[in-house]
C-alpha cells in the first residue's frame, strides 16, 4: 500500500487458526495500521457486522475504504475485492449563494459530473447575517437545515442519475463551508458567531454519519466537514488554501477569494497569515441594483474604447442584457476611468459622457444597454450610487491587501512569487481591468493563478487522497488570523485607495491614462 492508493484499497487479512483467538476485527486492522503507519484504525458497528461474512465468502481478501480525521483512521465500508459497485465520493462547496457538488470515482479518481445550485436558504433569509439571526429560533434553524439538506440530497441523487449509479454508490462527502453555512448545515445555532467574543460552537466537525445528517447515500457513508479557524474564517478558506499549495511554497505568495467577504491568505511553507473584510458585497450585487451572480444574460465583460466612449457588452450565453456581474463591474470602472468617463474620485465626467448620462431621482446613471435591447424590458443602468459602493469595494480590497503584505508581513507587493485568485470572483475577473482601478497590485500579469473554485477543489483532493488530511492539520497549526477591525493602519489606508487608481500613483507606474 502506498499513497497513490488512496482511500480504497484492497487487503489481504490473515487466514485464522486454531491456537490463535484474534478475532476478525484485531486482524484486519493489525494489516492496516502496519499499511499505514499508525497505531489507531477503527470502524463503525455497522462494518463489523458486515465484516465476518465477507471475510470468509472472500479468502479472507476484502475491499476496505478509509478516511482519516484528528482521531485517526476510520474505515467507512468494506466490500468484496472485485465487486463492480462502485465506489465514489461526492465533493461539496457549501457557498453562502451557491453550491457545487461533484461526485468522483474514487477507486480510479475520476470525476463523473458536477451540479451548481443556488442556496435555497436564500428563500428564507436572504444574507449570512439573516439566517444566523433567523437560526436563533430551533424551528427556523431546523429550517434553514432542512432545506439545506433537502437541494444536496436533490443534487446528488441528480448527479448519480446522470452517470447511471445509484446514490447508494455514494460512500464519502468532503464538505468546505464558511463558519455560518457550516454550523447551519450541521444544524448547530450559528448565533455566537456574531456576538462578542465571537464564539463558534464548533470548530473542528471532524467527520459525521450520513444518516445523522438526513443525508440519502449508502447507509454506512461518512461525511468529513472542513475546520474552521475561527468565526470569519471557515473550511472553505482552509480548502483554499490546501487546493493552492500556498501552504507548501517557499517563498511568499497570496491567495484572495471575493464572495460575500475579500478573504485573504498570505504566507509560505513556514507560516501564514489570514484576514477577512468587507470587499465583496458591490461585486455580487449586495449594493448595486444592476449587480448580480453569473448567469444566463448577465454582463460578464464590458470593453470602453477610450478615444470614442462607445459601450461594448459580452453577456452570458450571448442573451438580452440582465445585470451585471462582479467582473463587468470591475471591467467598466477600468473603461471608464481609462477613458476619463470617470475621474480619480470615481465620479462621473458628465462630458466624457454626453449622450449616455441621464438624472435618474437626482442621480447621475450611466445607461449602458437601452431598455429596448435589454431581456429586463428596462435599461441597464450604472448610477453614481452604485459606482461609489464599487470605489469602496475596491479601496477595501486594497487596503486589505496593503495592510497584510507591508503592514503585517514587513513585505512588498514585488515580493509576491504568485498571486492565487479564487472562487467566481478568479475565475472571470480580468486582472488589467483590477489593477487599472486600483483593486489588485500593480504586479507582472505572470504572477496571476486562477484557481476557479479553490474551496471545491480542496475538498476533492481530499475526497481521493484521506493523507491530506495532515496537511489540513499543519494549515491549521500555521495559520494565524488578523482582526482587520481594529487596526489603524487599514483605515488610512483605505482613504487613499479610495481614488483612481490610487492616491499614490507612484504604486501603480503601469496604469497609464489619457491625462496622466
Amino acid at each position: 500500500m502506498n499513497r497513490a492508493e488512496g482511500g480504497v484499497r484492497v487487503v489481504q487479512v490473515p487466514v485464522p487458526r486454531l491456537g490463535n483467538n484474534i478475532a476478525d476485527v484485531e486482524r484486519l486492522t493489525a494489516v492496516l495500521e502496519k499499511a499505514l503507519g499508525t497505531d489507531r484504525v477503527t470502524l463503525p458497528l455497522g462494518v463489523v457486522k458486515r465484516l465476518p461474512a465477507l471475510l470468509r465468502r472472500f479468502n479472507h481478501r476484502i475491499k476496505v475504504l478509509l478516511c482519516k480525521d484528528s482521531w485517526g483512521w476510520r474505515i467507512i465500508n468494506v466490500q468484496a475485492p472485485d465487486s463492480p459497485e462502485p465506489v465514489c465520493g461526492v465533493a461539496l462547496d457549501i457557498g453562502t449563494t451557491r453550491l457545487v457538488a461533484r461526485l468522483v470515482d474514487l477507486e480510479n479518481r475520476e470525476t463523473l459530473g458536477e451540479s451548481g445550485f443556488d442556496n435555497p436558504q436564500i428563500c428564507i433569509a436572504p444574507d449570512v447575517l439573516a439566517r444566523i439571526h433567523h437560526a436563533k429560533d430551533p424551528e427556523g434553524l431546523e429550517a434553514l437545515r432542512s432545506v439545506l439538506i433537502d437541494s444536496v440530497n436533490h443534487s446528488v441523487s441528480d448527479l448519480c442519475d446522470r452517470a447511471g449509479l445509484k446514490v447508494e454508490s455514494v460512500h464519502f462527502m468532503v464538505c468546505a463551508g464558511n463558519t455560518a453555512m457550516t454550523h447551519l448545515f450541521l444544524g448547530i445555532d450559528p448565533s455566537n458567531i456574531i456576538r462578542e467574543p465571537y464564539i463558534p460552537a464548533i470548530n473542528v466537525p471532524g467527520i459525521q454519519d450520513a444518516r445523522e445528517l438526513g443525508l440519502c447515500l449508502n447507509p454506512m457513508a461518512a461525511v468529513f466537514i472542513f475546520p474552521n479557524i475561527g468565526s470569519y474564517f471557515g473550511g472553505d478558506l482552509v480548502a483554499g488554501i490546501l487546493f493552492s499549495g500556498i501552504h507548501t511554497n517557499e517563498n511568499p505568495s497570496i491567495m484572495v477569494d471575493v464572495g460575500t467577504n475579500a478573504e485573504v491568505v498570505l504566507g509560505t511553507r513556514e507560516w501564514l497569515i489570514a484576514c477577512a473584510g468587507a470587499a465583496g458585497p458591490a461585486l455580487e450585487g449586495g449594493m448595486s441594483k444592476m449587480g448580480m451572480t453569473a448567469g444566463p444574460g448577465v454582463i460578464d465583460r464590458v470593453k470602453i474604447d477610450p478615444v470614442s466612449c462607445v459601450i461594448k457588452i459580452h453577456t452570458i450565453g450571448d442573451e438580452p442584457a440582465m445585470g451585471l456581474c462582479g467582473s463587468a463591474m470591475i471591467d467598466l470602472a477600468a473603461g471608464l476611468f481609462l477613458s476619463g468617463m470617470m475621474d480619480i474620485r470615481g465620479k462621473f465626467s458628465p462630458e466624457r459622457c454626453a449622450g449616455q448620462l441621464v438624472c435618474d431621482q437626482g442621480i447621475d446613471t450611466l445607461v449602458l444597454v437601452p431598455a429596448t435591447e435589454s431581456g429586463t424590458n428596462a435599461p441597464i443602468t450604472l448610477s453614481q450610487v452604485d459606482l461609489n459602493s464599487l470605489t469602496s469595494s475596491k479601496a477595501a480590497m486594497y487596503a486589505i491587501l496593503q495592510v497584510i503584505v507591508e503592514h503585517t508581513a514587513g513585505l512588498g507587493f514585488d515580493d509576491l512569487e504568485h498571486f492565487y485568485v479564487a472562487g467566481t470572483f478568479g475565475s472571470f475577473i480580468d486582472p488589467v481591468s483590477a489593477i487599472s482601478i486600483g483593486m489588485l497590485p500593480d504586479i507582472p500579469m505572470d504572477r496571476f493563478k486562477v484557481l476557479g473554485n479553490s474551496s471545491l477543489g480542496g475538498a476533492a483532493r481530499l475526497l481521493v487522497d484521506p493523507d491530506l488530511f495532515d496537511e489540513i492539520e499543519t494549515i491549521r497549526q500555521k495559520l494565524t488570523y488578523v482582526e482587520l477591525n481594529v487596526n489603524q493602519a487599514f483605515m488610512n489606508i483605505f482613504s487613499g485607495a479610495k481614488f483612481y487608481p490610487h492616491t499614490d500613483r507612484s504604486r501603480f507606474p503601469r496604469v497609464k491614462t489619457g491625462g496622466a
